[in-house]
């Protein structure tokens, strides 16, 4: 042990807490976050480097960020990767992984640790440049960052406590030996995060695998590099050794294709669509010249979840978690509960619920905080609003279904709400990944939950009741990764929600939870012999 090591071990670490939401009401905080937005406004428009190797590479090819409530405002220019700089960052990561995995997981840990520390200072300037780049409201924003430092804050943690084996894993004793088991890292991983949860799954994932000691290959997505970017140069600002985290953005295709085929990716931790995460399965699976293991692929990919409410349940708070599941951030959350199921004795009445709740939410520009904000960009602009006009076919228009461009320049679409959908319709099976809503009749609860259960993701789900028999029979037969019992189907917190779904929804890789390092871990086994 370093005397580092030692010294850091002295130091008491607190308990795990998750961070605290940041109250808007309050007028203090309000101007707090407008505050913050004026700062992150001035400094929009740059032209941002890769970072390989603690090296800082400017290319001529650049993917152009843009503010997706207001598309003429360029929120940054970010350096493309092509696949020759991807093969220097792969290098650079193969380098920084021979000394980088000796380094004790408490001092790895610390980087995590500093790392929370300032992004808590800096809370709503995280914020604030998601509320520019990803279009979220504040209370969105302060989610996504505060999220973003639980990530840290529990991993650090993770790290130390799978460090002390003889504690935490303790072995079955025989006399004639002695036998440990430790967790050691897998070598370089290739990590790619979605654009809806731009900071918090970027960082969940990239500090996953480095406080377990691998080193890491992060390309962002596209739509949001530019939140990627402020984290990684708050790595660099804590001291991370060059070449553990490298930034490389670039073209799935290209990039993407190439690093997720690479002979010595270890592993590949995706976040995303269901055909993207199947695609980049299929390739994982194929073993390159040269390549010495089985390639280890973490997805947490898209869901078709939904919220089951039946004749003893508190209809008001059922309709209102309806609403708020299914256009939280405009419905962009593989959590999101594009799906009710309701019991046709209390049906017309919670459908009536949740209309209102519905039209009451106000459309507009995510930096005046308005409820509802832009969808990410045009395809998915563009995706949503054939959806919806295939939806004024499967079931009956009541709320939405439009354009909302009295909201301004920018990919606006009114929180839609389609009634009397048949369980096979497409939208009640597919994922559209926006502000739509698709509501089922079911003659009984139990019918509810067969209807619920009718589809090829399991992410989350919702049950609202008050019988104790049907909530036990909901937990056992409702077949999602996270299910609620009367309450929203979205919000999983780091440590008190491990999230991850089965099906098509992905691994049920269990983000902030106690499994999830494991992901990024082999387990090794010493036995040595007792004279």
């Amino acid at each position: 042990m370093t005397t580092q090591t030692t010294q850091l071990a002295a130091r008491k670490i607190p308990t795990y807490a998750p961070e605290a939401f940041t109250d808007f009401t309050r007028p203090e905080n309000q101007q707090a976050m407008e505050a913050a937005l004026t700062k992150i406004k001035s400094q929009l428009g740059r032209d941002l480097p890769l970072h390989i190797g603690g090296e800082l590479i400017h290319t001529e090819g650049k993917i152009t960020s843009i503010n997706p409530g207001r598309t003429d405002e360029v929120i940054g220019r970010v350096s493309k990767a092509s696949q020759e700089l991807a093969e220097q960052a792969m290098q650079s990561a193969l380098t920084a992984f021979e000394s980088w995995k000796k380094v004790p997981a408490r001092e790895r840990a610390e980087y995590l640790f500093r790392a929370a520390e300032l992004m808590r200072e800096r809370k709503h300037e995280f914020s604030a440049m998601m509320i520019l780049e990803a279009g979220k409201n504040y209370a969105e924003a302060d989610c996504d960052t505060a999220e973003a430092i639980d990530f840290m804050e529990f991993y650090a943690r993770e790290a130390i406590r799978l460090s002390e084996t003889n504690i935490h894993h303790p072995l079955t004793k025989i006399d004639s030996e002695e036998n440990m088991l430790t967790y050691i890292p897998l070598g370089v991983g290739f990590v790619i995060p979605p654009w809806n949860f731009p900071l918090a799954i970027c960082v969940g994932m990239t500090t996953a695998a480095i406080v377990s000691g691998n080193t890491v290959l992060l390309k962002p997505s596209s739509i949001t590099p530019v939140i990627a970017h402020m984290f990684v140069e708050l790595m660099e600002e804590v001291g991370l050794p060059a070449g553990v985290l490298n930034f490389i953005p670039g073209s799935s295709a290209e990039v993407g294709d190439y690093l997720t085929s690479h002979a010595k990716t270890r592993f590949i931790s995706f976040t995303g669509s269901k055909e993207v995460g199947l695609h980049i399965n299929k390739l994982a699976a194929e073993t390159a010249e040269g390549q010495i293991w089985i390639k280890r692929v973490v997805a947490e990919m898209g869901g078709k979840d939904g919220i089951v409410v039946d004749e003893t349940a508190d209809l008001d708070a059922a309709a209102a978690s309806i609403v708020a599941s299914a256009f939280g951030f405009q419905g962009q959350k593989c959590s999101a509960g594009s799906r009710a199921v309701i019991v046709e004795s209390v049906y017309d009445e919670v459908v009536e619920k949740v209309v209102a709740l519905t039209k009451n939410l106000k459309i507009g520009l995510p930096e005046e905080n308005f409820a509802a904000g832009p969808v990410s960009d045009k395809n998915a602009y563009e995706k949503i609003l054939e959806y919806i006009e295939i939806g004024k076919n499967e079931g009956r228009l009541v709320a939405g279904g439009a354009k909302a461009e009295e909201a301004g320049n920018g990919f606006y679409i009114q929180p839609t709400v389609f009634a009397d959908v048949a369980p096979n319709a497409r939208i009640m099976k597919e994922e559209i990944f926006g502000p739509v809503l698709a509501i089922a009749k079911a003659k009984d609860w139990q019918e509810a939950i067969a209807i619920y259960n009718n589809t090829e993701f399991g992410l989350t789900g919702s049950f609202y009741s008050n019988d104790e028999v049907r909530i036990a029979e909901a937990l056992d037969t409702m077949h999602c990764g996270n299910l609620y019992i009367n309450r929203k189907c979205t919000g999983a917190l780091v440590g008190v929600h491990p999230f991850g779904g089965f099906n098509m929804s992905g691994t049920d890789s269990k983000a902030g939870g106690h499994d999830y390092l494991l992901l990024f871990t082999q387990a090794k086994l010493a036995s040595r012999k007792v004279k």
